[in-house]
C-alpha cells in the first residue's frame, strides 16, 4: 500500500431515484451505480426471471449473493492491506466466501504490483461520484480494478456495465489527481472457484469513456424533473 493520494471521504444521502453523494458544494451527485442502473436497458431479464420464481426466492438469491460479495471485498481488503483477513464465520454463504477469497489470493491478486487506495471514493463536482474497489498498479500498468464475485463466471459481452463503471471512476480519479488509468481490470471468480481476468486497455477505454459520457447524458434527460 503507498499511500500517493488524498482521497474524499464521501457522504451519502439517498434520494428517490438511488443513492447520491454530496459533492465540495454540498449538491447530491448521482453514484455511477446508480447512473447506470437508471439507464440500463437489459432490466427486462431481471424482472422476468423475478416473476418466474417470485419475490420471496428472488430477494433470497440476491440477499445471498449481496452477503458472498460483501465479506469477499472485506476480506481481500484486508488482506491487501496486510491485515488478518479470514474472519469467516462456519455459516454456508461465509464458507463459500472463504473459498472464493483463497482463489482470488491464489490466482487473482498477483497482478497488483501497487494499491494506491482501497475503497476510496471519488467524485466529480455536478457530475457523479462512487467507491472504486482498487486503484493501484497491475502488471506494470496503472489501473482501476474491480473485484467481483459471481455464481458463474460471466461472458465479456455481458459486462460493459462493468468496463463503464471502471471508465467512469478512472476518469474521475484521473481529473481529481492529475492521473494517466486507462486500464481497467475486473478480476471474477465464480462458486465453482473458477477464475478470470477481463482487461479493458487505453483503445477500448477511450470508447467506453464515450458511452460512459452518453449514459450520464441520458440519466440526466431521464431524471431533470425529479432532481
Amino acid at each position: 500500500m503507498i499511500n500517493k493520494f488524498n482521497y474524499p471521504l464521501l457522504e451519502r444521502v439517498e434520494t428517490e431515484i438511488g443513492r447520491h453523494y454530496l459533492d465540495s458544494n454540498n449538491e447530491p451527485v448521482p453514484s455511477v451505480t446508480t447512473v447506470l442502473s437508471g439507464t440500463s436497458t437489459s432490466k427486462s431479464g431481471i424482472d422476468q426471471w423475478r416473476q418466474r420464481v417470485g419475490d420471496i426466492e428472488a430477494d433470497r438469491v440476491i440477499k445471498q449473493s449481496t452477503d458472498i460479495g460483501t465479506a469477499v471485498h472485506e476480506a481481500i481488503e484486508n488482506y491487501l492491506n496486510k491485515h488478518d483477513w479470514d474472519n469467516f464465520g462456519q455459516e454456508s454463504d461465509q464458507l463459500m466466501a472463504k473459498n472464493i477469497t483463497n482463489k482470488f489470493i491464489a490466482d487473482g491478486l498477483n497482478g497488483i504490483d501497487e494499491v494506491w487506495g482501497l475503497e476510496v471514493g471519488l467524485i466529480l463536482d455536478k457530475l457523479y461520484a462512487g467507491t472504486a474497489d482498487c486503484v493501484g498498479i497491475y502488471n506494470g500498468v496503472p489501473s482501476l480494478i474491480d473485484f467481483k464475485t459471481a455464481k458463474r463466471i460471466k461472458k465479456r459481452e455481458w459486462i460493459e456495465d462493468y468496463f463503464l463503471q471502471g471508465c467512469a471512476y478512472a476518469n474521475a480519479h484521473n481529473v481529481m489527481f492529475d492521473t494517466n488509468i486507462q486500464q481497467i481490470v475486473i478480476l471474477m471468480v465464480d462458486r465453482d472457484l473458477l477464475f478470470k481476468e477481463f482487461l479493458v486497455t487505453s483503445f477500448e477505454f477511450n470508447h467506453l469513456t464515450t458511452k460512459w459520457k452518453q449514459r450520464l447524458i441520458d440519466f440526466d434527460k431521464k431524471f431533470k424533473t425529479v432532481k
